[in-house]
């Protein structure tokens, strides 16, 4: 550190500043754990092009988020546009929604116009049965089904979103051309087998065992999973069991969760009856097991031992299909809201002149706007090419369960006792969305995900810098770059990262307030780093409202994004975009701010403390502790 003094003149709290941080980093890099993904070749990390993954360093990474994707080729266009139409019809003239709830299964006419449409196979490639969409053209077909019926979208998703997704992206050339053909021409359907008793969101907690013959020739699998989309009518399975693997290194064998291309025709494969459920009720959902199911060792699905790997990437990978089909269903809601509002006389005038109205009217036009948006560039950028989307996926599901849910109880509240009854079809929406904040990773986990990532990523870089300052003078740049950013910014000196030239100048004052965000949310980390090092895994009341800040600051920037584009091109809702934009980044910068100093607020973090021992109290006494104020 001496040396560091001597070789650069700055502001002597700023030094300061660096010499604190420097002695500190020690503590925060034990944040980042040793990953595959963040581990980087000497002598410099891997970066990530995610601008929610660089958010948590406080660096504006505008690759993926600016210009707004436009993705479609013209002759993408036109087939999506045939298909549109008929889809859209389909779903106003044979679908019906509110008699597939009443049966609880999906009738049958509208099952054979689906696999007549191809919906069953929209992204297996055309030479294997399918349509081979893009996943731009999947969302937009998607938006349409959620629109119209979730439980159908549902029993689609847990097809091909989730079910042989594995395959399309981790099978063999051989498992391909086996599989793809029979889920799509061959109307077998597919689930995605994951979830146990003892395992929900703790995913490599699963008790399902496959182990290799001693022939070598099969896997035996025994073993059994709940809740299984299309548990009870899937042919083929994408199954995630333990197996024993053996370290090369030390000889030691240890068990790691593997994916399998299960049959039903393989023998011992069993379901039980349909579950009752809330919502999504013609959506098969039943119990599956297995019992001395030999399985060929050709249908391992991405690598012995790499079942969590895969695992994940397929729910990354179909994650922004969620914001795809929930914008669809907060768009027909909404519709309906207006209808209603437009229509309904009381007091003399209709409805919607009245503020209480049209506050809510607005606030669940923004919220489709953003859940739409952000179904778009998450797609978008995933037909681009881009690997680094699983934060932004993340929150998207996130962002458009919660929105949807939200804009559906609003959609309600305006037609008032007429939104109650069963036969307005709201009540069915509502029990259908509930679901969705639980499953393919409950929005709770997925907020730890998000903050613990982020954190991990902004420590590795911290552990290099660490490294760095142990020879100074071979690592300047890296110090300069890192260390006396930080240091400047600490003090007042350092400059906000600016997404000015990135929006449409009616917008310059919004993007002045995300770019304030993405500032303040880079002190945030670092002061939390610095707090709780590798302790920071426990303080979850701290890590949702850093995922909170996120969620909000990428939603802005998304906007910022989508709505510059269309003021360019000067569309006919270029200046209703505007207002929706101008509002939602106003309110989420104010959430941010509010959100970023509640973790630093003593009177906040000592609520915490008190929710926690309250909670505890809970739990001790097995339900609430007080007695009524009778006391009988």
């Amino acid at each position: 550190m001496f040396r560091l003094r001597q070789l650069v003149v700055v502001p002597q709290k700023a030094v300061q500043y660096v010499e604190v941080t420097s002695r500190c980093l020690a503590t925060a890099a034990q944040v980042a754990r040793k990953g595959e993904e963040h581990k980087s070749p000497s002598p410099h990390l891997k970066e990530s092009h995610s601008f929610t993954m660089n958010l948590f360093r406080g660096v504006a990474e505008t690759s993926q988020v600016f210009p707004y994707p436009d993705v479609l080729t013209d002759e993408q266009r036109d087939t999506l546009q045939m298909l549109v139409d008929p889809a859209s019809k389909f779903f106003v003239e044979v679908n019906d929604p509110a008699k597939n709830d009443a049966l609880e299964k999906v009738e049958e006419k509208s099952l054979a116009g689906l696999w007549e449409m191809g919906a069953f196979a929209l992204q297996v490639p055309q030479e294997l049965g399918g349509l081979g969409l893009s996943n731009t053209q999947y969302a937009r077909l998607v938006e349409i089904i959620g629109a119209h019926d979730l439980g159908v979208a549902i029993t689609l998703g847990a097809h091909q979103s989730i079910g042989f997704k594995g395959i399309l992206l981790f099978g063999t050339p051989e498992q391909k051309a086996k599989y793809l053909p029979r889920v799509s021409t061959g109307r077998e359907f597919a689930a995605f087998c994951l979830t146990e008793p003892s395992s929900g969101s703790d995913a490599g907690s699963i008790r399902s065992r496959a182990v290799l013959s001693p022939d070598g020739k099969h896997y035996i699998l025994n073993g059994s999973k709940i809740w299984i989309s299309n548990g009870g009518i899937a042919e083929i399975m994408t199954v995630f069991a333990q197996t024993p693997v053996k370290d090369e290194k030390t000889g030691e064998e240890k068990d790691k969760v593997t994916a399998f291309i299960v049959e039903r025709s393989f023998g011992g494969v069993t379901s039980g009856p349909p579950e009752k459920k809330m919502g999504i009720k013609c959506s098969n959902t039943a119990e599956v097991y297995y019992e001395d199911v030999k399985i060929p060792v050709e249908n391992v699905l991405g690598g012995v031992g790499n079942g969590f790997k895969v695992a994940m990437n397929i729910l990354n990978n179909g994650r922004f299909g969620m914001a795809a089909a929930l914008s669809g269903t907060m768009q027909a809601v909404t519709k309906k809201a207006i209808e209603h509002a437009t229509t309904r006389i009381q007091f003399g005038r209709r409805i919607d002149s009245y503020g209480a109205i049209q506050e809510k009217l607005a606030r669940m036009a923004m919220l489709q706007y953003v859940t739409e948006s952000l179904a778009y560039m998450v797609s978008g950028n995933m037909d681009r090419g881009s690997v680094d989307f699983q934060l932004e996926a993340a929150i998207s599901k996130v962002f458009a369960s919660e929105a949807a849910w939200v804009c559906t109880d609003e959609a309600i509240q305006i037609l008032g006792g007429m939104g109650f009854m069963k036969d307005c079809g709201l009540e069915r929406v509502m029990r259908d969305l509930r679901i969705f904040r639980i499953f393919e990773g409950t929005n709770d986990i997925l907020r730890l995900f998000v903050a613990l990532t982020g954190i991990q990523y902004a420590g590795a870089h911290l552990r290099e810098l660490q490294k760095a300052f142990k020879n100074p003078s071979a690592n300047l740049g890296l110090i300069f770059g890192e260390a006396t950013k930080r240091a400047f910014r600490s003090v007042g000196l350092g400059s906000v990262p600016s997404l000015g030239p990135h929006v449409h100048p009616n917008l310059a004052s919004s993007a002045g307030l995300a770019s304030k965000s993405i500032a303040m949310f880079s002190s945030a980390i670092e002061s939390t780093l610095v707090k709780y090092g590798r302790n920071i895994v426990e303080e979850q009341f701290v890590l949702n409202r850093l995922a909170n800040a996120a969620i909000d600051t990428y939603t802005m920037v998304v906007v910022l994004s989508r709505a510059s584009k269309t003021l360019e091109r000067s569309l006919p809702s270029a200046a209703h975009e505007q207002l929706m934009t101008q509002v939602w980044c106003s309110e989420a910068s104010e959430r941010v701010a509010q959100n970023l100093a509640s973790i630093r607020d003593s009177n906040t973090l000592n609520n915490f403390t008190m929710m926690s021992n309250i909670a505890k109290n809970l739990c001790e006494a097995g339900g609430v502790l007080q007695k009524n104020p009778l006391n009988l």
